[in-house]
């Protein structure tokens, strides 16, 4: 009989280890995935200013926009530094609308369409939006899977009694799920 309790206790001591490891290691995923999108938010609000720059050259009328831009890109910053997963899906919204605005109007000044920088500039940033979105599905994933493991019986006990919690995941906002109006898009 102690043997076998000796063993049952060798076996448990070994699933707990190999639960531990498994969570540590889907938590260290969810950390390098928002990690990946915070390296690709820094270097699109680094882009922003020179974008928001050029555009000021030839843009004197449409400072609504431009501020617009400016202000999202500040909650986005802050939200980031913050790691307030929430608030970064409402500021990357209102930072999206900005931006489509704004690429929009510059279809109304063929100076600036024409202008080489703005349109390098165009293409980093749409290029920047497009990895932020790959990045996004990568972090939600990781979340997921994060969040299926502690709640799944027998593993959830070792999640619990360590403190293991549930991520949240990145959100979009609601007026980025809507169908885009086209045609106001070329009336501005």
């Amino acid at each position: 009989m102690p043997i076998f309790l000796l063993v049952l206790l060798v076996v448990c001591v070994i699933y707990f280890i190999l639960v531990y490891n498994g969570l540590v290691s889907l938590k260290h995923n969810v950390e390098k995935a928002w990690a990946n999108i915070d390296v690709l938010l820094k270097q699109r609000h680094d882009e922003l200013p020179k974008l928001v720059d050029t555009c000021k050259q030839y843009m004197q009328h449409e400072q609504t926009t431009l501020q617009q831009v400016i202000q999202a890109r500040a909650r986005v910053q802050s939200a980031t530094e913050q790691h307030d997963v929430n608030a970064l899906g409402a500021a990357e919204g209102d930072l999206r609308a900005g931006l489509g605005s704004l690429f929009a109007l510059a279809e109304s000044y063929p100076e600036l369409k024409a202008n080489e920088q703005f349109l390098h500039l165009q293409a980093r940033i749409s290029g920047l939006e497009n990895a932020i979105a790959d990045r996004r599905e990568f972090y939600n994933e990781s979340v997921n899977l994060h969040n299926v493991r502690i709640a799944q019986f027998p593993d959830l006990i070792v999640a619990r009694s360590l403190g293991f919690s549930r991520e949240q995941m990145l959100r979009f906002a609601s007026r980025e799920l809507r169908d885009v109006d086209i045609a106001s898009r070329f009336k501005q």
